[in-house]
């Protein structure tokens, strides 16, 4: 697999999301932004109120709690991201669902090199909110499982005899990518990963 674009900027690549339009919209970006630089448990409302720009009247107007603007957050993130990657390996990779398996891991290496990188908002929602009934916990969880449903139409498509084992490998390999860099630093670890995820590909 052939790394072609390590420095291109992930904002032209992924895009940005939609202006907000009005108060509610704003605390959502705003929180977004914060709790993915921060973590979840160390922003508070305040702090969401002051870099919105917004009055507390207008945030209990909205949300009854700061978890509930924690999953109106994950599921405004969910949506965008999902469109943005897709949009990426499609990009990159036209049409062929093979090329779009491995252009993924592509879209990795450039995220994981650049400067913004706070690892992936999911796993550490989930970490935060280990609670599996926790709703926070269960927004991240559903997102995962559509990345997976992803990975399996993906293979479906290139004519995979099990599309459902593959997803389950194709996805621990992700998973497992995104932890040696998140956890263990490694800024080349869609590289580390990539003759594994070409031997699994080849294999449909």
């Amino acid at each position: 697999m052939v790394f072609n674009s390590p420095h291109k900027p992930v904002a032209e690549l992924f895009g940005l999301p939609d202006p907000p339009t009005s108060g509610r919209s704003r605390l959502v970006h705003v929180a977004i932004e914060l709790f993915y630089s921060h973590g979840f448990q160390a922003v508070g409302v305040d702090q969401i109120l002051a870099s919105a720009g917004v009055t507390k009247t207008t945030f209990y107007k909205h949300f009854e709690s700061k978890d509930e603007l924690l999953v109106a957050a994950i599921q405004l993130r969910d949506e965008w991201e999902m469109q943005a990657w897709v949009a990426a390996v499609e990009k990159m990779a036209g049409d062929d669902p093979k090329k779009q398996l491995l252009s993924f891991f592509e879209v990795l290496d450039i995220w994981f090199n650049a400067p913004e990188f706070r690892g992936c908002q999911f796993i550490n929602a989930a970490a935060e909110f280990p609670n599996p009934n926790d709703p926070v916990h269960a927004v991240a969880a559903e997102h995962k499982r559509k990345n997976r449903d992803y990975f399996r139409d993906l293979a479906e498509k290139a004519g995979a005899s099990d599309a459902e084992s593959f997803a389950d490998q194709y996805t621990a390999l992700v998973e497992g990518t995104l932890i040696l860099r998140q956890v263990h630093g490694r800024n080349d670890a869609s590289h580390v990963v990539a003759p594994t995820v070409e031997a699994l590909v080849a294999s449909l």
